[in-house]
């Protein structure tokens, strides 16, 4: 998928943040099993070892981030004893009660249309939540279900500005904060950072490139500003790299996905997408499309970044739940709440290795 990026006139929002409650509410309809693996994935999704989707139920990608941690922190691959310490000493509240901010109201329209009427979309000025429950979902790093099971039904289904509602004490993803077509330059440090998108293993695993050629001993007594390696230095070696965050992802189907070496182009926000069916089918660019406007519910999500390879990009989603499990177009696809971490980890100029 590749977004056509126009100009955009920057707008002030005043943010109002959600007003967030510790509380010692535990759920009636989560076992003792549920909280304890809810708390652990927070733990993870805090330390940007995404675990997916925040609902007390570990799967495969809840275990690839449980690895992907440990192997950052020299533990054994599938020991959670560590982690779980961590996770019970950091994340002493669970859940916590967050207020529906009154700045939702510029992100919901009940009326968005939906991904099967792509003229309709086109028409619009922005393309936001359904709901203000999707809304507070997202935000939260969850769903609507695990929503209900914490506050019900009814309430969920209901949802109003200012309403309290209880969510997983996870720091919020605040979409208030994102400008649209804000866009990211590369950086000195960054930039020589390098991305692994793992096809096979449905994960994104970004490295500290200035540490691969060094030993655990040099890794100890050079300081890290010190830590300098070559441009072009190949093979790419994640066992003499530093990992210092991973994701999980939804790559493309294997006959329009571009494996190789590439490098990151561009970085924007909010960015509006050109839909183009040849495009999307055939990967060969027609004159025949239209330009999806940008907001959470665009197909590219809330972040845009582009490789070198034409057409192609890392980017976000407009749901969330498929992220791991349907395959995309041609693009790596992630959650909006894990993708707009990737650009304070690498910048425009990182290499993207897709295997």
């Amino acid at each position: 998928m590749n977004p056509l990026i126009k100009p955009l006139t920057r707008i002030t929002f005043i943010i109002l943040a959600s007003i967030t409650q510790l509380s010692a509410f535990t759920p009636s309809k989560f076992t003792a099993k549920q909280i304890d693996d809810i708390q652990m994935q927070i733990y993870l999704d805090q330390k940007h070892f995404g675990p997916g989707v925040l609902d007390g139920k570990p799967g495969r990608y809840t275990k690839m981030a449980i690895q992907a941690y440990n192997l950052s922190h020299g533990y054994p691959a599938g020991n959670e004893s560590k982690l779980r310490a961590a996770a019970k000493k950091e994340i002493t509240r669970i859940f916590a009660l967050a207020t529906v901010p009154s700045i939702a109201d510029k992100y919901v329209n009940p009326l968005t249309p939906p991904d099967t009427d792509r003229e309709a979309q086109s028409k619009e000025k922005q393309l936001s939540y359904r709901s203000v429950a999707e809304f507070m979902a997202e935000r939260y790093h969850t769903n609507e279900d695990v929503l209900i099971a914490l506050n019900g039904y009814s309430k969920v289904k209901n949802l109003k500005l200012r309403s309290p509602i209880h969510v997983p004490n996870v720091k919020p993803f605040i979409i208030e904060y994102m400008k649209n077509g804000k866009g990211y330059k590369s950086d000195s440090d960054l930039s020589r950072r390098w991305v692994v998108v793992d096809t096979k293993k449905n994960q994104l695993r970004i490295f500290d490139a200035r540490f691969e050629q060094l030993s655990s001993e040099e890794k100890k007594k050079t300081p890290a500003k010190a830590m300098v390696v070559e441009d072009d230095y190949k093979p790419w070696d994640e066992s003499k790299a530093k990992l210092i965050a991973a994701f999980p992802i939804t790559p493309g189907r294997k006959e329009t996905t571009h494996y190789g070496d590439w490098k990151i182009k561009n970085a924007v926000e909010f960015p509006t997408w050109r839909y183009d069916k040849s495009l999307l089918k055939t990967g060969v660019r027609s004159k025949e499309f239209l330009d999806i406007p940008a907001g959470p519910n665009n197909p590219v999500g809330v972040l845009w970044m582009g490789l070198t390879k034409s057409g192609i990009g890392i980017h976000g989603t407009n749901n969330p739940r498929t992220i791991g499990r349907a395959i995309s177009s041609g693009c790596i696809r992630m959650a909006n709440w894990d993708v707009v971490h990737v650009p304070r980890y690498a910048r425009p100029g990182s290499t993207v290795i897709i295997k």
